[in-house]
Order: C-alpha cells, then structure tokens, then sequence
C-alpha cells in the first residue's frame, strides 16, 4: 500500500470492524448531515453509520444500485450516487470489492464525484475484499478512509486503516486527555494493537512486493476456466461478472444451490 506522502501515519488494530466504529464515535456533524451508505456492503462498513446517524440525529440514505437494467449484477455506480448527493453531506461509504460477487467498483470515480459535489465530504472505503487481490495506491484512489485486514493476505489477525490529511483532521481523539492527539495512531490506536501481531507484517509486505501481476494473472486464469464453464451451463445463473476480466472482478465466487 502507497500512502499519502501528507499522512504516512496509518492506525493498526484488531479488525476492520473495531477501526470503522472507532472512526464513528471519532467524527463529529451536526444534526441534520447527511450520511451516504452503500447497501452492498459487508455490516463492518454499514453497522458504524447506522448508529452514527441515530446517535448525532443525521439523516442516513441509502445507496443502492440500480435494478432497472440487471438483477444479476448489482454494482456501485457513482451516476446513481451522484443525485444522492448534496451540500449537507458529510460522509459517503462503500466497498471496493463485493465480498459476495467479487465485482470491483471504481473508487477513484466514485471519490471523484463525491468531492466535486462536496468537496468536505469524506469517502470511507472497506477494503477487506480487495486488498488481498490487487496492489492499492490510496493517494491516487483519492478516498479519506480506507481499511482492509491483513489476515485476509495470510497475514495476523490484525487491519490497517488511512486516513486522509481531510480526514484526520476531521476526528476527535478518543485517546486519553493528557495523550499526543496529532497523529491517526494517536487519536485512533487506543494501544489496540498487538506487538507481536505486527512484529509479522513487515515479512508479509516482503513476501507480496513485487507479485501483484503475477497475482492477479493467475486469478484471471483460475476464474476463466471456472466461469467459463458456469457461463455454458443451463440452468446455473451467474450473479455479478460474467467475465473473468481482472479489472472489472477479483477472484471471488459463492455457490447457492437456492435450497
């Protein structure tokens, strides 16, 4: 992960899910701000803003993909973000990969829309079904929150999450008074991290620098030959991508029998 040169301070704890919320109870609006959540995505990034809304009276919309061109394969678009968008919005959530489909979504646009019409707005990325499967630059993705585990990359049980210069700016300490509360570690680390979990992931970045194209080649492979076949079956309807392009899925595949 590239991190922005302006904040090279991302925080460390034990999974996204405690980072996301410790950022909700860090962030402050007024009532009547607007909250902008992705119904696709994993309760780790809705679960925090629902009770973020509740609890700071804002009001919570929903953004759903639109169904009246396909039922199968549901994505984020930042066209049918963009009319959900005002001068009231504070925060916008989403996922850069499906954890269910694998379907990718383009954050740089999506974060592009969000802050042409509102240029305080924060983007919060959940990137726990992503990470694992490409190389991330966060700087050119232009997003204010982005989080992903490292157990998901055969790492420790812990995640990682960035926060933009906006963003960090944007948050309360939740640390102690008498503590520092310049940095992200300061005001989100609450010491949850553990030493010998990140003693860990030096070797991790090590062992994946350098492999990201031969990751991602061998992805498209492996999903060719499965949705290929899946693809030619009668009877087997394919939800998400139907194309094996690496660009537009990871390699993510969920079998229902519908029983």
């Amino acid at each position: 992960m590239s991190l922005n040169e302006a904040s090279q301070d991302p925080v460390l704890g034990p999974s996204t899910t405690q980072l996301f919320r410790n950022v909700s109870y860090a962030l402050r609006f007024q009532e009547g701000d607007e909250l902008i959540v992705s119904a696709l995505d994993h309760e780790a990034n809705i679960a925090p803003w629902v009770d973020l809304a509740e609890r700071q009276n804002l009001v919570l919309k929903w953004w759903k993909p639109n169904t009246t061109t396909t039922t199968i394969n549901p994505k984020l678009l930042a066209s049918d973000l963009a009319p959900l968008l005002t001068a009231r919005t504070r925060l916008v959530t989403c996922t850069h990969a499906s954890n269910i489909l694998g379907s990718i979504h383009d954050i740089k646009a999506i974060a592009a829309t969000v802050h042409a019409a509102n240029p305080t707005a924060l983007v919060c990325v959940d990137a726990v079904a992503y990470a694992p499967h490409r190389k991330v630059d966060v700087k050119d993705l232009g997003v204010d929150f982005y989080c992903f585990s490292w157990y998901k990359v055969y790492g420790p049980h812990c995640a990682l999450l960035y926060a933009s210069p906006l963003a960090l700016d944007r948050l309360a300490s939740l640390g102690h008074f008498f503590n520092p509360r310049t940095t992200l570690e300061q005001k989100l680390g609450l010491a949850g991290a553990s030493y010998e979990l990140v003693h860990a992931l030096p070797a991790v970045v090590a062992y994946l620098e350098g492999k990201w194209e031969g990751i991602a080649a061998q992805e498209r492979a492996l999903q060719a030959t499965l949705l290929e076949w899946l693809n030619a079956r009668e009877g087997v309807t394919v939800y998400g991508e139907r194309s094996s392009d690496g660009v537009v899925r990871v390699s993510m595949v969920h079998y229902n029998t519908g029983k």
